[in-house]
C-alpha cells in the first residue's frame, strides 16, 4: 500500500508531484527481491492507485521517474500504458522525453511495444516522427523504429495488420547492419507475416541481395515453417 497516495489522489487539482514521486521510490525500494514479479505486483498497485489522476501528471510521474533512475524504466512506462487516459495524450513532445536515453534492448523493446507502437497506431504521432527515429544516428532509436511496428499486426498488442507503415519502416533500415536493428527487422517482418504472408514474401524478394542473412534465414523459417528457429 502506498502511503499518501489517497490523500494525493484526492487534490488531484493541486498534486505535488516531487511527493507523490517520493512516495513511489519508497515503496519500491522496500522491494527486498526486486524480481520483475514483484515490480509488476506493486506498479499494478500504484496503477490502482493514480487511476483517478490527470492524465498529464500520470505522464509528468513517469517522465520524474525515468530521469531520476530509481525504477526501472519499464516500470515507468507500464504506469503509462495502463492508464488509458495518460497513453490518450501522449504525442511527439511526450513520446521523446519518455525515450529519452534508451540504452539496452529491453528498454527500447517497452517503449516500443508499451507505447510508441500503440499511440502511432493510433495516429497521435505521425509516420514522420518514427521515420525520423529509423533515420536515427542512435542504435537505439533505429531499433525503437523497427520494434514499434509490432503493435500494429500483433493482436495481443491490439494490432489490427497495417502493412504499408510497416514496410515502410522495413525499407528505411533493409542496409542497416547493426545487430539490434537487424533483430528488430526480423522480428517486424515475422509479426506480419502473421497477417501478410504475400507482402513479406515480395519484400523478402526485392530486397533479397540486401537484407542481412539473419533476417532472411528467420522470416523465410517463419513463412514457412511456422517458427523462426525450427531445428532448435
Amino acid at each position: 500500500m502506498v502511503e499518501g497516495f489517497e490523500t494525493l489522489v484526492k487534490r488531484n487539482t493541486n498534486i505535488d508531484l516531487h511527493k507523490l514521486e517520493t512516495d513511489v521510490q519508497r515503496q519500491f525500494n522496500s522491494i527486498t527481491e526486486p524480481t520483475t514479479l514483484s515490480i509488476r505486483l506493486l506498479r499494478r498497485e500504484i496503477s490502482k492507485r493514480i487511476a483517478e489522476l490527470p492524465a498529464n501528471k500520470v505522464v509528468r510521474l513517469a517522465i520524474n521517474l525515468i530521469e531520476s533512475a530509481t525504477t526501472p524504466r519499464f516500470f515507468a512506462y507500464e504506469l503509462v500504458q495502463h492508464h488509458p487516459a495518460a497513453l490518450k495524450s501522449l504525442n511527439s513532445t511526450t513520446i521523446q522525453k519518455l525515450g529519452a536515453g534508451m540504452e539496452s534492448w529491453n528498454v527500447v523493446d517497452a517503449f516500443a511495444c508499451f507505447l510508441a507502437g500503440p499511440v502511432w497506431r493510433e495516429h497521435q504521432i505521425p509516420d514522420s516522427l518514427i521515420s525520423a527515429w529509423a533515420h536515427s544516428k542512435d542504435r537505439w532509436w533505429r531499433r525503437a523504429a523497427v520494434v514499434s511496428t509490432v503493435p500494429l499486426n500483433n493482436k495481443t498488442r491490439g494490432g489490427r495488420g497495417d502493412s504499408p507503415r510497416t514496410m515502410q519502416i522495413c525499407e528505411m533500415v533493409v542496409d542497416d547492419r547493426d545487430d539490434m536493428v537487424v533483430k528488430a527487422l526480423s522480428w517486424s517482418l515475422r509479426e506480419l507475416a502473421k497477417r501478410d504472408h504475400l507482402s513479406v514474401r515480395g519484400f523478402l524478394a526485392e530486397h533479397e541481395a540486401r537484407l542481412a542473412p539473419r533476417v532472411l534465414r528467420e522470416v523465410r523459417n517463419k513463412l514457412n515453417t511456422g517458427l523462426k528457429n525450427p531445428h532448435r
